[in-house]
């Protein structure tokens, strides 16, 4: 499998696995760039009201264009049917939230349920048909690149195009709403409208993504790349790049995956293959994923113990507690005999001269920037001046000490 996976990742393995890759990739990273904003405004449900509201319309649109005699398959005319129907199930959302006393959750559930029913009977009777080439349809539900043409490509390399441009043109007010619509309302902002720009970039992502991936699987890759790219970073504008990128390689990766597999479909692949980023993001990630938070708290823990077991020894008591007699030894303050060393004894002095530093400075800086600081962990140095520890000395009496030693 792996000649055939590097093959792929190459566009070496034929004219349909390159055009899908190419697809896949522009598609999810115009997913992760557009889903970023419907993430931070907390939303992300509405994503998934506007992939299942898609089905009523590419159903109708099949059976409209097999009347007419035409192919009932035809990828733009079912395209524009599913857009008509997800932006109705849009306006339907919108207005039920905000003219009712339903929340947006339960507006979303009963437009998601009622859309998504009708579909599959739409689907039933469609069956039942006899002209339109109706095979394949359901195809649409999952994704189904297999008979994915040029024209196929084009559509979705147009349309991630023009969401990513609108993107970049509409970042900043994006942003502003979704941290705080309340203040982009009070300097000028029409929130409404900006939602639904966020609205309409989702649902250009799922019409040009229900060939690829289906309209249940799309809302993944609207979703997991945002998240995923939110544990690298704080700034906005590095979220939307990275979970663009995210998106991208995930789509990409998995379409290879999916061509080095013949057997198994892309649209899962490739939500899994985003899965897999996500769990490697949780874990890995330096300032909010798992592994980091649990280093930081074992080096919480260590300061703790290293603290309370130099009082201990400032104070001449016993040392009992395992770990601490652990950390005291690793950092050479006490020997194997638990007796402090020349190193152990002046961090001991100076630990105790620390507390009686902060026990005057709380008393002395009423300003709760200092004073509100101690938690018997940060070094005094850190917070207050030399001029003010030595002051403090003065306070404490006996011989000053050196900040720092």
């Amino acid at each position: 499998m792996l000649p055939g996976f590097l093959d792929a990742l190459l566009l070496q393995s034929g004219y349909n696995a390159a055009l899908v890759g190419i697809g896949a990739g522009l598609l999810g990273a115009a997913a992760g760039a557009s889903g970023t904003f419907l993430f931070l405004r907390k939303r992300a449900l509405v994503s998934d009201a506007v992939a299942h509201a898609t089905l009523p319309g590419i159903g109708l649109a099949f059976i409209i264009m097999a009347l007419l005699g035409g192919d009932g398959r035809n990828l733009i005319g079912l395209l524009a049917g599913s857009a008509i129907s997800a932006f109705a199930g849009l306006l339907i959302v919108e207005w039920i939230a905000r003219r009712t006393r339903l929340s947006e959750d339960a507006a979303i559930g009963a437009v998601l349920s009622v859309f998504f029913g009708f579909g599959i009977v739409l689907l039933t009777v469609i069956q039942t048909m006899s002209r339109g080439k109706q095979a394949g349809l359901e195809g649409f539900l999952l994704g189904a690149t297999a008979g994915m043409l040029f024209q196929d490509a084009v559509v979705i390399a147009i349309g991630g195009a023009v969401c990513v441009a609108l993107v970049i043109v509409l970042r900043r007010p994006m942003t502003l709403v979704a941290f705080d619509p309340d203040y982009a309302a009070a300097s000028g902002r029409d929130v409404r409208m900006i939602d639904l720009a966020m609205m309409m970039l989702v649902l250009t992502v799922t019409v040009i993504g229900l060939k690829l991936v289906g309209l249940i699987l799309i809302v993944a890759l609207l979703i997991i790349p945002p998240v995923a790219a939110r544990f690298w970073t704080e700034r906005t504008d590095r979220v939307v790049l990275a979970a663009g990128v995210i998106g991208g390689v995930s789509g990409y990766v998995g379409a290879a995956l999916s061509a080095a597999a013949p057997g198994i479909p892309t649209g899962p692949i490739i939500v899994l293959v985003c899965f897999a980023v996500f769990v490697a993001s949780l874990l890995l990630a330096p300032g909010r994923g798992v592994l980091a938070a649990i280093i930081r708290h074992q080096r919480f823990q260590i300061r703790v113990h290293r603290r309370q077991g130099l009082l201990a020894l400032a104070h001449g008591e016993p040392i009992y507690d395992p770990l601490t007699i652990a950390v005291l030894r690793r950092a050479r303050m006490i020997r194997k005999d638990r007796v402090a060393t020349d190193l152990g004894r002046a961090q001991a002095a100076k630990t105790l001269r620390d507390e009686k530093r902060w026990e005057i400075a709380r008393q002395v800086y009423t300003d709760e920037a200092i004073s509100g600081r101690y938690d018997g962990l940060t070094p005094i140095e850190a917070v207050l001046t030399r001029d003010e520890i030595a002051d403090l000395d003065r306070r404490i009496g006996g011989p000053a000490m050196v900040a720092g030693a």
